[in-house]
């Protein structure tokens, strides 16, 4: 699993480790859990871009979600075949 350093509003660094990364209908999304806590919930986040094309992830709703962690769980069936 791959580490990147995000920062939230406030500017804190938090490290987490990457777990996947895939798209759905065309829009790509990025599984992630906190460096320091590999035991809690995995978080799926869309990456968009701001206005100077830099990658951001932006949080989504419920349903967007749920059509998310479906794809996420099939990729992590096809991993263990």
């Amino acid at each position: 699993m791959q580490r990147h350093l995000f920062y939230d509003e406030l500017g804190n660094g938090i490290e987490f480790l990457i777990k996947a990364k895939f798209t759905l209908d065309d829009i790509d999304y990025v599984a992630m859990l906190p460096a320091d806590d590999i035991e809690s919930d995995t978080y799926i986040l869309r990456i968009d871009f701001d206005e100077n094309g830099d990658e951001i992830l932006v949080g989504i709703d419920d349903e967007e979600l749920k059509e998310a962690e479906e794809v996420y769980e099939e990729l992590l069936k096809e991993n263990l075949q």
